[in-house]
């Protein structure tokens, strides 16, 4: 091999790629991968003692053809998958996987020759059609593998060395059999209960795709058998039904009295409710390891996949505070085919998987490939092979199973578990099923699909086929069969009976007991905040221990400014928003609850105020004095976000779902970038509590002011969060003074229930003079909801300016400027729940003075048309605004600052 050989097949580069492994093989075998090895190891042995029937000398021609099989060998393992047997519907699309003799410089002739390239398939010297054989029983039948793509050389061997022992002969023993088809039996008779009782209702069923439910149970089970003692699954609507019944436990009588219009939650008047295959459910069922396993759904609305994040936020909380081992909670996600292609959630919930700020120990994606997407099929919904394709981006497996044929997809599934347990990494199964009934049952698919309906329309079901094939090979005998599918059909109908009477059981709870001292608020509980003071001796500890680094830490020169400016803030009795927000974290730490604080950027902060950590400057360590105030406090977690908002937010609001006792944080870089998230903003964060009975105490804290900076960045959009706004679903806040932060935050915790906090943070009045506040502002009461003028006299008041935010200190400069005390400035501090009470007094200390809104937003964005919505309380309010605008600010500075004065001078007008 010193001499490259002259293939007509092979490029000049291939030789010279070969050449450079040979040398390093010779240098340290174990330096090449197992294949290699195995390669060079047989070429060595051939060579040298004639193996190959070649004599003593192992000629070019043969080792041309050595290689070439070699070649082949690994074509199977790279590209088998595009030719596998998966599709039971339709035949498979041609993929061009180049895997045949010719491609590899082969001929008809060579089969029945004899290559030692057979060691690398566990053969030994074999014959070429011997070698073939095995590849396409392994890489070409119901199962296909893709990965070969990983970069880990680690993951590509493990999977190989599985797949080619495991997959050679897939026969699960008798009692496997029949779990299967029992799974299958559930499924089936299900669906057609259901179909017979409610014909014509929206169900979202699971046929065509039956094996759903036996692949599942054996990721429940194998999952178990490897340590696992939580499983935690996202899923949309498709097949939700079937799963909650038949792998999650929640009763069929549960599920039957919601198809009848009624719920358990409908009946003790909670929220809203959903409808029921967006709900959730959570069970503790035993394993067949005789274990005792949590498993929960979490709810999920019709915006396909945003449900992923939120899954793996609701693991990593607990893994933080429960289990401390990644092995032991599992994520599953269920996808559909076309969504897995199509939503972009999909992609950056990927990129976050591995991330420090977002690990949960690997999810198992586990795809319902109906092949369509509501009308579409998957030709015109990727431009991708598969819908699987962008789990390319990592170096992860993923497997491709026939959905016909069961025990393949078990075997699937049991390997993914055995994977995700050994890497803590996300895998892949893709079971091409198909969808037997239209997009819902009221749906004509023969519309646009009428040849692959009239193909589904004559085959068989999941069950129906695998119970042949058990009959057919002796394994179960039809009575038995046939008793096993009676008995369960007349569970059902007894416990459709119990519906019909009204007999409904309790809803069941998993292990995890954090919400249990938790209540339901009332609106009462929003007319004045609870008692949020610190002793000034608690928040000395704080300072201090924000301020400080440990000795030899080398700290940048400005960043030591920082530090040494909160102790002096500190001292001199003015603290800014930074130093209150970060008294009110530890303050919190030192009361034992944990703190997770997310978004781009964050530890240093948007605006370089926050300086959560400082760097060292030789070895760029980080120190965080949050997590050093005293011995057993609470932990924080404090992370840089990757460039997402969508998925991170999810992954936050998941979080904050798994416990009530941490602050949950997520920070928008700027407030517009909120944008990118709001589908868990309507969807989860404002409704989930009405329509899931699910509490949340998630933070969101947007900076929003105009300033100059344009369009994009002067705006959150505080109309959206108010228009959201009602049935006391969350808390919207604009503040002014850095008390009113520090309260908030501590009230979240506080509170005998849980709201989601949505804040419009500062920019500039991060660093404003007179935005600060007195130690005794900490040091006593709570959060003030509405802060009245302290400076003018009220018999003396003409005109009363509300307001909110950052405007407040453009009217207080224009008040003191023009000594104005015939004018009023009240500030709205918490804008839902509106302080209705705190209004009315104002009104009547003011007697008959005229009343305006103000603020920077345009007329018809900011709180003036939610304002509206209380025209008992403000219908003689006039508003003095921008003008309505399709864009929420101009991007000319001129245009800003003449727009600003405008406002000021029409606020103070004589």
């Amino acid at each position: 091999m010193k001499n490259p050989i002259d293939f007509s097949h092979l490029s000049s580069s291939d030789i010279s790629f070969i050449d450079s492994l040979y040398e390093d093989y010779k240098r340290d075998k174990d330096s090449v991968d197992l294949s290699w090895k195995k390669f060079f190891e047989g070429f060595e042995f051939a060579s040298g003692s004639g193996a190959t029937g070649g004599g003593g000398d192992f000629d070019e021609s043969r080792l041309r053809k050595e290689f070439n099989v070699f070649r082949l060998i690994q074509s199977y393992r790279a590209r088998g998958h595009l030719i596998s047997d998966t599709n039971p519907i339709r035949p498979r699309r041609d993929r061009h996987a180049r895997i045949s003799l010719a491609d590899y410089g082969l001929e008809e002739s060579d089969l029945d020759s004899t290559f030692i390239c057979g060691e690398f398939v566990n053969l030994g010297p074999c014959k070429l059609r011997d070698i073939i054989s095995r590849m396409e029983k392994l890489y070409c039948g119901k199962i296909g593998i893709e990965y070969m793509h990983s970069n880990d050389t680690d993951i590509r061997r493990w999977v190989r060395e599985k797949f080619e022992v495991g997959a050679d002969h897939i026969d699960m023993p008798l009692d496997k059999k029949k779990r299967i088809l029992s799974k299958l039996n559930e499924a089936s008779v299900f669906e057609n209960f259901l179909q017979t009782k409610y014909t014509g209702q929206k169900r979202f069923s699971l046929e065509g795709g039956d094996t759903t439910i036996p692949a599942l149970d054996a990721i429940i089970n194998k999952g178990s058998e490897l340590g696992a003692e939580e499983f935690v699954i996202g899923m949309a609507h498709r097949g939700r039904l079937n799963v909650l019944a038949n792998i999650i436990g929640k009763t069929y009588e549960y599920i039957f009295s919601e198809f009848e219009g009624s719920s358990l939650e409908q009946q003790q008047g909670q929220g809203d409710g959903d409808v029921k295959y967006h709900m959730g459910f959570t069970s503790v069922r035993e394993a067949t390891t005789g274990k005792d396993v949590t498993l929960k759904i979490l709810p999920n609305p019709s915006h396909l996949e945003a449900v992923a994040p939120v899954v793996n936020g609701y693991c990593r909380a607990q893994i933080d505070i429960a289990y401390n081992d990644e092995s032991k909670i599992v994520p599953i996600i269920i996808h559909g085919d076309a969504a897995v292609a199509g939503q972009g959630i999909v992609y950056e919930t990927l990129q976050m998987s591995e991330l420090p700020a977002y690990r949960s120990g690997g999810s198992i994606h586990f795809v319902i490939n109906n092949q369509i997407g509501f009308t579409t099929d998957f030709s015109d919904a990727r431009s991708s092979n598969y819908s699987t394709s962008v789990a390319k981006t990592l170096n992860i497996p993923i497997i491709h199973v026939n959905g016909d044929y069961p025990e393949h997809v078990v075997y699937a599934c049991e390997l993914a578990m055995e994977f995700r347990q050994k890497f803590k990494k996300d895998i892949f199964i893709d079971m091409v099923c198909y969808r037997k009934h239209g997009h819902n049952e009221g749906d004509e698919p023969k519309y646009t699909q009428p040849h692959l309906y009239g193909l589904i329309s004559k085959v068989k079901n999941p069950r129906e086929l695998y119970l042949d094939r058990l009959i057919t090979s002796g394994s179960i005998n039809k009575d038995l069969a046939k008793e096993m599918q009676d008995e369960f059909k007349a569970l059902l109908s007894d416990r459709f009976n119990n519906v019909k009477q009204n007999v409904i059981p309790k809803k069941s709870s998993g292990p995890h007991k954090e919400w249990k001292n938790l209540r339901w608020s009332k609106p009462e509980d929003f007319e004045t905040s609870p008692s949020t003071k610190v002793s000034k001796k608690e928040l000395e500890k704080v300072v201090k221990a924000i301020s400080s680094t440990p000795k030899g830490f080398k700290t940048l020169r400005k960043a030591q400014k920082l530090l040494d400016l909160r102790k002096k803030m500190f001292a001199d009795d003015t603290v800014d928003w930074a130093l209150a927000e970060l008294m009110a974290y530890g303050t919190l730490l030192t009361e034992d609850a944990n703190i997770r604080f997310t978004g781009q950027d964050v530890i240093r902060g948007t605006f370089s105020h926050r300086h959560a950590k400082v760097f060292d400057e030789n070895t760029n360590n980080a120190y965080c004095g949050l997590s050093e105030i005293e011995k057993g406090q609470g932990d924080i977690y404090i992370y840089n976000s990757l460039l997402s908002e969508y998925a991170v937010l999810g992954f936050e609001y998941g979080y904050s779902q798994a416990t009530p006792r941490a602050l949950n944080i997520w920070e928008a870089q700027f407030g517009d970038f909120s944008n990118g998230a709001q589908i868990m903003i309507d969807q989860f964060i404002s409704a989930g509590e009405s329509k899931w009975q699910r509490m949340s105490n998630i933070v969101m804290l947007l900076p929003h002011g105009y300033e100059g900076a344009g369009p994009e960045h002067s705006s959150c959009r505080p109309e959206r969060y108010l228009q959201m706004c009602a049935e006391e679903n969350m808390v919207v806040c604009n503040f002014t003074t850095p008390a009113n932060m520090f309260h908030a935050l501590r009230r979240q915790l506080k509170w005998e229930f849980r709201k989601p906090l949505v804040v419009f943070t500062p920019k500039s009045l991060l660093r404003h003079p007179l935005c600060t506040s007195k130690l005794e502002d900490f040091t006593k009461g709570g959060m003030q909801e509405l802060i009245d003028d302290s400076w003018v006299k009220a018999k003396d008041v003409k005109r009363v300016l509300f307001c909110s935010g950052k405007v407040y200190y453009d009217l207080l400069a224009k008040q003191q400027e023009e000594n104005r005390k015939d004018i009023a400035i009240v500030r709205l501090e918490q804008l839902y729940p509106l302080p209705a009470n705190q209004i009315k007094e104002v009104f009547k200390k003011y007697g008959k003075a005229e009343h305006y809104w103000v603020q920077e937003e345009p007329m018809n964005m900011g709180a003036w048309t939610y304002l509206l919505r209380w025209r008992d309380l403000v219908g003689d309010f006039t508003c003095i605004s921008r003008k309505s605008s399709a864009s929420p600010a101009s991007g000319y500075a001129a245009v800003h600052l003449r727009e600003q004065q405008e406002i000021l001078d029409k606020a103070f007008a004589k």
